[in-house]
């Protein structure tokens, strides 16, 4: 089953779909390897998800997948077992700020 992807409704206008995204991936499934099938799929996205230098998740955009957030987590730790076949998608939300 090929990984799901969640994006943002900015995100999904900016890359021209109008529902989730989805990827073949050869595991381990990660961050890294869905943001570089994302990003090479839809390069209109480059820089929107992570610096382009760094690389680094920018700071109002936050992960979650099987209801943790896994925006702190290593980019390349492997991803729960629902992602990677499929069952749940990962989610890349926009986070809000101010009170």
């Amino acid at each position: 089953m090929p990984v799901r992807v969640h994006l943002p409704f900015h995100l999904r206008t900016l890359a021209k779909v109008s529902s989730e995204v989805q990827f073949d991936l050869e595991s381990p499934i990660t961050q890294r390897a869905i943001l570089d099938a994302l990003e090479a799929r839809y390069p209109m996205l480059l820089g929107t998800i992570r610096d382009h230098t760094t690389r680094q998740r920018r700071p109002f955009i936050r992960f979650f997948a099987c209801q943790q957030d896994l925006s702190n987590e290593s980019a390349d730790a492997p991803l729960p077992e629902p992602i990677a076949t499929g069952k749940e998608p990962f989610l890349i939300i926009g986070a809000l700020a101010g009170g």
